[in-house]
């Protein structure tokens, strides 16, 4: 089972934020999150939201155990870059670009089996009459 969860439009340059995502693609929920609050980052807290929320999705939504969630990806998309210009010398005016991101995370889980009765098989019955109607075909008479 496969549990997603994005923040869009994040005020954050997606290269700043790729480098906090590459280091916890592929852990455990709990030793990402770890690493998560040790990183002195944005991106770090950022991206440490978007993991808790997916989490809760998996936990309430889906019923799935939080000890067995794995991060399958993290994925830093660009978002709409704001374009602003700063004064420069002479007059002139020097481009500003705020760059925003979108943050996705895909977390994977077991489900919890629910287990079937188990059926016996019964072994088909040959009839009496199946064999012998067979023989007396070969027979001449």
């Amino acid at each position: 089972m496969e549990v997603k969860s994005s923040t869009k439009f994040v005020r954050l340059s997606p290269q700043k934020a790729r480098d906090v995502a590459r280091e916890i693609q592929g852990l455990a929920v709990s030793s990402a999150l770890d690493i998560l609050n040790y990183t002195p980052k944005k991106a770090a807290t950022l991206i440490g939201k978007t993991l808790k929320t997916a989490i809760a999705d998996a936990e309430n939504n889906y019923s799935l155990d939080t000890n067995t969630l794995v991060i399958k990806e993290a994925v830093i998309g660009a978002g709409p870059t704001l374009r602003r210009f700063s004064p420069r010398a002479k007059g002139s005016a020097g481009p500003l670009l705020k760059r925003t991101s979108h943050i996705y995370i895909t977390l994977v889980g077991s489900a919890p089996e629910k287990k079937k009765p188990t059926v016996p098989k019964v072994a088909k019955k040959k009839s009496p009459d199946a064999p012998v109607a067979a023989a007396s075909e070969e027979q001449p008479a």
